[in-house]
């Protein structure tokens, strides 16, 4: 075997040349949340016999959930179809119990965006309306509330490590706001600690229509499901294996366990 390629990430080695199977070591993780909306949900739609839609969330079917049959460890789903960072903040998460101390987890993987920016046209904002000291300050805008779940769950399991997931690229008229969400979401990485960027609108495959024909019917179908939980995972795996240092202490993750090198 050679440790040498199989750990290596060349100077050229793009997130996503490298798909793996299995979890890679995404698999470090024993415990993962996923918390977003509707795509994180493995939403499927159906239409009435009247011709108007359905939308249904099959938890089974979700990314999260191929990621926790491929990897082997335990995905709880903190999401649900129409979700958005404001809601989850300000009623959701609270109703559902989902920062009760059996919920913890070692990493969390957010993904947040759609409905948000693109369907009720929140305002993107940026690190400055962010409250270091008290998250309930941060300002009322798609930054905020979404730096709210971070600073909350920081918190409640300071050594987690947190993914954030932009969205791809799709139709044309909608590439500016999907580029600022992105960056927000580079930005985040740079004021938070332990957090990184799964950055699918530069490396995923643009979803247009040929995509769509093929791994969408208004939602996603089950192999774009598994398509989108083979890139996270291939992503994490990505950036473990860039930064072994940085996770060297995940077993630890929820304990008052350290580890001090001599």
């Amino acid at each position: 075997m050679n440790l040498l390629e199989y750990m290596s990430v060349g100077e050229n080695e793009k997130p996503l040349d490298r798909i793996v199977t299995d979890g890679g070591f995404c698999s470090i993780f024993r415990t993962i949340g996923c918390i977003g909306d509707s795509l994180s949900s493995g939403e499927f739609e159906s239409k009435k016999p009247d011709g108007t839609k359905a939308y249904h969330d099959f938890y089974e079917y979700s990314w999260g959930q191929f990621i926790a049959r491929s990897a082997g460890c335990k995905v709880h789903n903190f999401s649900k179809g129409g979700m958005t960072a404001k809601v989850y903040m300000e009623e959701f998460a609270d109703a559902n119990g989902f920062f009760g101390r059996d919920k913890l987890c070692q990493a969390y993987i957010i993904a947040f965006g759609v409905n948000d920016l693109l369907g009720r046209k929140m305002e993107v904002g940026s690190v400055a309306d962010i409250c270091k000291d008290d998250y309930t300050k941060n300002a009322q805008t798609f930054a905020g509330y979404y730096a709210q779940i971070i600073q909350k769950l920081k918190l409640l399991q300071p050594r987690a490590k947190f993914f954030l997931v932009s969205m791809p690229r799709e139709r044309e008229d909608t590439y500016q706001k999907r580029k600022e969400c992105r960056d927000l979401l580079q930005s985040f990485t740079e004021f938070f600690d332990r957090t990184y960027l799964i950055d699918l609108f530069e490396y995923a495959p643009v979803y247009d229509d040929a995509f769509k024909e093929k791994y969408f019917l208004g939602h996603m179908t089950p192999t774009g499901y598994v398509l989108t939980a083979r890139m996270i995972e291939s992503y994490i795996d990505y950036i473990i294996r860039k930064n072994p240092k940085e996770f060297s202490q995940v077993g630890l993750i929820g304990t008052d366990l350290y580890f001090e090198r001599e």
